[in-house]
């Protein structure tokens, strides 16, 4: 008996994007080239570039980026012979005019980003990418805070403004398996266009998430060598590239090559590959963006206060990627309420 076809899916790689958070957003030129030509030689079929918060998001707020937008993307462009190239835009950091910028420097494909319940956000920006006739993905931050029929419903909404993709990230590594299957069935259900999800490794689940939004349907899934991301990190390439070959699915990558270009991202994109620590298990556990990791560390030994605090307390406010002040907020008013029950 002859073994069933492989089922094709497809592997979108932010190493160069989301991995930037893990840096403070400081990759040079050399390093954002030889990262994609190692991911382009093992056909990685997209490659995800800029700042960790997307195009136009260099600032001191979230931070600088050691280049401009235009520098990153015209390096990455000149190494991807093979590879598409993918941008991510948050509104209100990025605007049609960074969006043009991007076109102009032949990008393939733009992720289009909004939070889980406020996919209207991204309308104006779909429905200008459509007039470009340029391939345009919306996709759900925070997904974990919207049910699996809300998350349907925005899909569906936003299918309707021009997407050609959906997708969600689960922002702060919160799911479980059966949470993804849900979700990815519902959004499957509501829509006609590839269906993604992008794992966080909070939970240490990233790995086994993306193979259950893969067996729900989802045709394109997100990894990062290493795992290089905010936090904990994303999940984990050159393991679900292999995973996914065993169960079944044909990324059409190069294993060999792929592991290359993983070892080339550890020795020369980061410090140390990410960990899932204490502070990220209980981030995961908070349901807190995992990008708050590096600040609410800091901000919570200047106050005295201990960070698992707040993050648990940040998950109760239900505080979302672009509401850092809140980490200052919380860590403050956590420091007085501890100095006046001594004092009392």
């Amino acid at each position: 008996m002859s073994a069933a076809p492989a089922r094709t899916i497809q592997i979108h790689d932010p190493t160069l994007r989301d991995g930037h958070h893990a840096v403070r957003h400081q990759l040079d030129a050399q390093q954002l080239r030889g990262y994609a030509e190692a991911a382009n030689a093992a056909g990685v079929p997209v490659v995800e570039v800029g700042h960790g918060n997307g195009l136009g998001a260099s600032s001191l707020q979230v931070g600088r980026a050691l280049l401009s937008d235009d520098e990153m993307l015209a390096t990455v462009r000149e190494a991807l012979t093979t590879s598409k190239m993918a941008v991510f835009m948050l509104p209100g950091w990025g605007t049609v005019r960074d969006l043009d910028d991007a076109v102009a420097h032949g990008v393939d494909l733009v992720r289009i980003g909004t939070h889980c319940t406020e996919g209207d956000l991204a309308e104006r920006h779909l429905e200008h990418l459509r007039e470009r006739g340029v391939e345009a993905h919306a996709v759900l931050l925070m997904s974990h805070m919207a049910t699996p029929d809300g998350l349907a419903e925005e899909c569906a909404r936003l299918v309707g403004f021009g997407a050609t993709g959906v997708g969600i990230m689960n922002s702060s590594g919160h799911y479980l398996p059966g949470d993804v299957t849900e979700r990815i069935t519902a959004m499957c259900a509501a829509v006609d266009v590839p269906v993604m999800f992008h794992g966080h490794n909070n939970l240490g689940m990233a790995v086994a998430n993306s193979v259950a939004a893969a067996e729900a349907g989802a045709s394109i899934l997100d990894a990062c060598a290493r795992g290089f991301g905010a936090g904990a990190g994303n999940t984990q390439l050159e393991v679900l590239v292999p995973v996914l070959d065993r169960i079944g699915f044909d990324t059409g990558i190069d294993l060999y090559k792929l592991l290359d270009a993983a070892d080339l991202a550890e020795r020369d994109l980061m410090t140390a590959p990410p960990a899932v620590d204490s502070v990220a298990i209980v981030s995961g556990l908070a349901g807190v963006f995992s990008g708050f990791k590096t600040r609410v560390i800091e901000v919570s030994a200047r106050e005295g206060v201990d960070p698992r605090d707040v993050f648990f307390a940040l998950g109760r406010l239900q505080a979302v990627a672009g509401q850092e002040d809140l980490i200052v907020d919380v860590a403050q008013t956590m420091a007085r309420a501890a100095a006046e029950k001594v004092s009392a």
